[in-house]
């Protein structure tokens, strides 16, 4: 597994976390208990944070990232995913919210400031706009 420091910041791994060894992982990191990382799938924490809940899979392929702060958007957005979400293969997941209990399809992007609530199945290859909200 490749686990990066960034910046002073190093990822955090919770009790039984799994992380492929193909994966990297960088900076600004959570992964609580019980969750895991699959092959090829790369998680920057790089400019703001990056927190994963308890028994969450981010499976094969998948890219995950922040939105920095910029002139339209002064805070950025962190990437938050809840408990007990499974994330499919090939996804991208871009400074949004996920809650608990969410399935995120194979292939789907989910953009900045996105919420999707508890609850929540996003089918495969969809693309979830920026800001919009998506109710359990």
């Amino acid at each position: 597994m490749t686990i990066r420091t960034f910046q002073g910041k190093t990822p955090q791994l919770g009790e039984r976390a799994f992380v492929d060894a193909t994966a990297v992982v960088i900076g600004d990191v959570t992964l609580d208990a019980d969750s895991s990382i699959w092959p090829l799938t790369v998680i920057r924490g790089d400019m703001h944070r990056i927190r994963i809940g308890a028994r969450t899979s981010i499976q094969d392929g998948s890219v995950l990232h922040i939105t920095h702060a910029g002139p339209f958007n002064p805070d950025g957005y962190p990437l938050l995913i809840g408990n007990d979400v499974t994330v499919g293969h090939q996804v991208t997941l871009h400074g949004c919210t996920i809650g608990d209990r969410v399935l995120v399809g194979m292939g789907s992007i989910v953009m900045d400031g996105a919420v999707v609530e508890d609850d929540v199945v996003i089918g495969a290859g969809s693309l979830v706009p920026p800001g919009k909200r998506l109710e359990g």
